[in-house]
């Protein structure tokens, strides 16, 4: 099965089954995205409680970055960050 991105799926298409909204990546509609700063993160995964793509990357209980193909640049994990560890930035396409 070929996943489609957002611009290939129809306008108001119906998702006919549960989980498959993985299938469709839906990143390329950001203007902004957020930058993880590796250095300034002290591992407290508040990003990724409040990220509402699932769109932060966590292995071993720990930040190992952003999944772009999700990610809609919202700007909430670099928001609620408290260590300043996430800052947006304009997105170039």
């Amino acid at each position: 099965m070929s996943k489609k991105t957002w611009k290939e799926i129809d306008i108001a298409s119906i998702i006919n089954k549960p989980g498959s909204a993985k299938d469709f990546k839906t990143g390329d509609w950001r203007s902004q995205k957020p930058v993880w700063n590796e250095d300034k993160c002290k591992q407290c995964l508040i990003c990724w409680v409040y990220c509402p793509d699932s769109a932060i990357t966590v292995k071993d209980e720990k930040m190992t970055g952003i999944n772009f193909d999700y990610c809609k640049g919202c700007g909430i994990c670099a928001v609620e960050c408290p260590f300043k560890a996430i800052t947006m930035v304009e997105e170039k396409k």
